[in-house]
């Protein structure tokens, strides 16, 4: 299992594509690990830089309609080759979010209410995430400020992210 701790990135913009993600004019690449550098390399967001900001850090928040655009593998494994283990947003681009899981990496959905309150609460500073994968549960640090979350994650992504992605699981399985 991956780890789904560590700090945060956050994406305060919806409707991030998969091309932003990882632009196609890599995929052509011969192995995941070869996409590494180019991770966000095209998201357009004020003070973002894809250089600086994505280093040293495990875990992404951002608002509605992630992964949308086109339908590839390459924008979860981009992530998981950056060591970004879990993406927290309003919602998924639904093939986006499946491949996260079958990766073995977790999507993970909270109302707008609740991605709005994590913005104002923690944007902005070196904000840290631990996952409690059985308790559902996970809770945000500052150094300042602690809160807990829990979230909602189906029987079978559960046990997608605990055996390491859909394949690991299909060789423990059959």
């Amino acid at each position: 299992m991956k780890n789904f701790n560590g700090k945060i990135l956050f994406l305060d913009r919806s409707d991030i594509n998969t091309d932003e993600i990882i632009p196609a004019k890599y995929l052509t690449e011969l192995t995941k690990a070869a996409l590494k550098p180019y991770c966000l390399e095209d998201l357009s967001q004020p003070g973002f830089d894809p250089k600086k900001d994505i280093e040293g850090k495990s875990a992404i928040v951002t608002r509605a309609n992630f992964g949308c655009g086109s339908s590839r593998e390459h924008a979860p494994w981009v992530l998981e080759y950056n060591n970004i283990n879990i993406v927290i947003a309003e919602n998924f681009a639904r093939i986006f979010r499946q491949n996260m899981f079958n990766c073995g990496l977790m999507a993970i959905q909270l109302d707008a209410a609740v991605i709005d309150e994590i913005f104002k609460t923690f944007s902005g500073t070196e904000a840290e995430l631990t996952t409690d994968l059985d308790k559902q549960t996970f809770t945000i640090t500052n150094g300042k400020v602690t809160k807990s979350y829990p979230f909602a994650i189906g029987d079978f992504d559960r046990e997608l992210v605990k055996a390491g992605g859909w394949v690991s699981y299909a060789d423990k399985k059959y």
